[in-house]
């Protein structure tokens, strides 16, 4: 039997009734029925609000990190401004001297411990300022439970059916209406990154928000950059992630379980929303529960479309041997991507070597 890849997964590239799309035209409003598509695995992102204020609570030097400075904001939004919590910020300048405008890579996983001292010095010495924020203060990470309303954000808005993932991704927009404010922040370059269920969060933020340049879930896996009907060998499967964690999805994903080729979309979806903005996908060959085979199929997918858009090199995926983290390597393979394509220089490596042409030893 002939073993199933891309190309039998549903066609990103034809409409509900058949029709293929052909150009950027009919790809745009193609997008905007996709966006609808995938409140079937997330639900519908919460409500945009008419305002994300900020309160700077202090700053000071890093002089372990070199030039840079750190500053930490209390941010206001929802309602009324009734919602509120934390963002940090590591600018790669001196107390004071934040006036020049820097791309920013944000990452929502603080909430397991801000980024290690060498990737943030990393960050900072590329010209990259660093935010991050505690996605847990956006909706709980509640173990095994849907009934998380009276928590967090599902407080605020308590009707809607999103799942934990929409709820995060709603965090990452509402750092973004907050970080283009900033005199320091150049609000055509910004970066979104973040690892396992943060790169899932992190990948449904940039497939839902335009103003982000760069997309890049790390060891994402299931529900992320993974894939529901090709599974490597110890992948996470539909089952497995619904039945631990049905709170990070829409309620509605629960009745595909065993009938995944029912699914009017796979994850290659939700990668080609991000299109034509930059998407990397950086992976883990040892970490089978995240299926980097499967990943890489929904890479070749999303890809199609970036070539109809004619910016097939802004879809990359990076493979390193090891497990699942986010660690200095996965890092320096964002910095890279984004150095390509936000700031013009050439990579010294490449993002579109498929690691399974052969066997490995």
């Amino acid at each position: 039997m002939n073993q199933i890849t891309h190309t039998d997964l549903p066609n990103v590239l034809r409409d509900a009734d058949g029709r293929r799309i052909t150009n950027a035209a009919e790809w745009g409003r193609h997008r905007r029925q996709l966006l609808s598509l995938i409140e079937i695995e997330y639900g519908a992102l919460p409500p945009t609000p008419p305002a994300t204020t900020g309160v700077e609570l202090h700053r000071h030097a890093m002089g372990r990190l070199g030039n840079a400075c750190h500053i930490q904001y209390r941010l206001a939004t929802g309602p009324n401004g009734t919602f509120t919590f934390l963002l940090d910020v590591l600018a790669p300048a001196s107390e004071g001297a934040t006036e020049s405008a820097h791309p920013v890579v944000l990452t929502g996983d603080g909430c397991w411990g801000f980024v290690a001292d060498d990737i943030a010095a990393e960050v900072l010495r590329r010209g990259y300022a660093l935010a991050q924020f505690i996605r847990t203060e956006i909706v709980p990470d509640v173990y095994h439970t849907h009934d998380q309303r009276n928590a967090g954000l599902y407080a605020v808005y308590p009707d809607g059916d999103y799942g934990a993932l929409a709820a995060w991704a709603w965090g990452y927009h509402r750092c973004i209406d907050f970080l283009t404010t900033l005199p320091y922040v150049d609000a055509t370059r910004i970066v979104v990154t973040g690892h396992s269920r943060g790169g899932k969060a992190a990948l449904v933020a940039g497939a839902t928000d335009e103003r982000i340049a760069l997309t890049a879930p790390n060891n994402s896996g299931c529900g992320g950059a993974g894939c529901f009907r090709i599974q490597g060998a110890g992948s996470e499967t539909l089952k497995d992630i619904v039945t631990r964690f049905p709170y990070w999805f829409s309620r509605r994903l629960a009745s595909y379980i065993g009938r995944e080729n029912d699914l009017p979309l796979d994850q290659h979806f939700v990668k080609a929303l991000v299109a034509p903005r930059a998407l990397l996908s950086t992976e883990a060959l040892s970490d089978l529960w995240a299926n980097p085979s499967g990943t890489f199929q929904t890479h070749l997918a999303a890809r199609e479309v970036y070539r109809l858009l004619g910016n097939e090199a802004r879809i990359g995926i990076w493979y390193r041997e090891g497990g699942h983290e986010q660690g200095l390597a996965d890092w320096r393979a964002l910095l890279d991507f984004a150095d390509w394509h936000l700031l013009g220089k050439a990579p010294a490596r490449r993002f579109d070597i498929d690691p399974f042409a052969e066997p490995r030893a």
